[in-house]
């Protein structure tokens, strides 16, 4: 591996983050987590194509994260999702892209998503779902300040790869657990001279939430998404988001042996809502950097149903 020159303290720490990105350079790599979101209650169809459609309504949502802010190389995503039910009794797609950076690496994701829902009892749903799409993967060695240009494991590489995933969404008019994993084919990818090698491992995720009714001005909605993957410690996110007059959202979020976040949204016209999360590092590492934003926008048309916004809290 090369040495890379810092010269302070803190680009010293910067430079660890370009290091575990460059995890991918080491002879051999078991697993990696999937990119995390505060508010991941919001961002279901990316985890689980079973909940495509689920809405009722034609529902796009956009979500940018810059993480761990002011640290040199640390990771920005993009996300972008749509889906709607089609027509069809039953039957919902979807489609989404996800961007991540992590210094000198990048991914770009491409996917469908297409669930079937079938009612089980009075409001009671059960919907299964498929997706399917393409990984692409690069490493732009540029972006590093490297020593020796000639180190062969430093050439511009790049990597594209299946992906194929599936879900199950149980949900009612006040909760909702689901199970999925977005891509179960595992996929190694090495260089031309096989001086590196990684490993993309199936991710599982278990979420559920519950709407309490408090009053006609105020509902509360505990929430938790469990992420396991082989080699890696299991990732544990709890959440309770209050709705106040169906317009604004305040909440709070907290990351197992990770971050502690807050959550503001604000439903500004029956078809747009904006949100914000801000985490705060309890890791180490929080004392070298300025925290975790994200920002959310979700558009929404009414429902084919009812010509109305379905009012569900998920």
């Amino acid at each position: 591996m090369n040495k890379i020159r810092m010269t302070s303290k803190k680009e010293n720490i910067s430079v660890l983050v370009l290091l575990l990105s460059l995890f991918f350079m080491t002879p051999e790599v078991h697993a990696q987590q999937d990119s995390q979101y505060t508010q991941y209650m919001y961002n279901t169809v990316s985890i689980n194509p079973a909940y495509a459609g689920s809405r009722e309504s034609l529902s796009m949502l956009g979500i940018y994260r810059n993480q761990w802010v002011g640290l040199d190389g640390a990771p920005e995503t993009l996300n972008f999702s749509a889906h709607s039910p089609i027509g069809i009794k039953g039957v919902g797609v979807g489609v989404g892209f996800f961007s991540d950076k992590i210094g000198p690496t990048s991914e770009d994701l491409l996917s469908v998503d297409f669930s079937y829902t079938i009612n089980l009892a009075n409001d009671l749903k059960l919907a299964f779902g498929v997706k399917g799409g393409i990984s692409m993967w690069n490493l732009d060695p540029t972006k590093l300040n490297i020593q020796n240009q000639n180190d062969v494991t430093l050439n511009q590489q790049s990597h594209n790869s299946p992906i194929v995933g599936t879900g199950l969404y149980l949900y009612s008019e006040k909760w909702y657990v689901g199970l999925s994993t977005p891509n179960f084919l595992e996929t190694t990818h090495y260089d031309d001279i096989q001086a590196s090698t990684f490993t993309e491992r199936a991710h599982l995720y278990l979420i559920g939430g519950y709407v309490f009714k408090m009053n006609s001005g105020l509902k509360l909605k505990p929430a938790f998404l469990v992420k396991s993957v082989a080699g890696s410690p299991l990732a544990l996110d709890l959440s309770l988001n209050a709705l106040i007059n169906n317009g604004l959202t305040v909440g709070f979020s907290y990351r197992l042996d990770a971050a502690v976040s807050v959550l503001a949204g604000f439903q500004l016209t029956d078809t747009i809502m904006i949100g914000y999360a801000y985490d705060y590092d309890t890791t180490e590492l929080g004392n070298y950097n300025d925290g975790s934003h994200e920002i959310l926008l979700r558009f929404e048309l009414g429902t084919r149903r009812s010509g109305i916004v379905n009012p569900r809290f998920f």
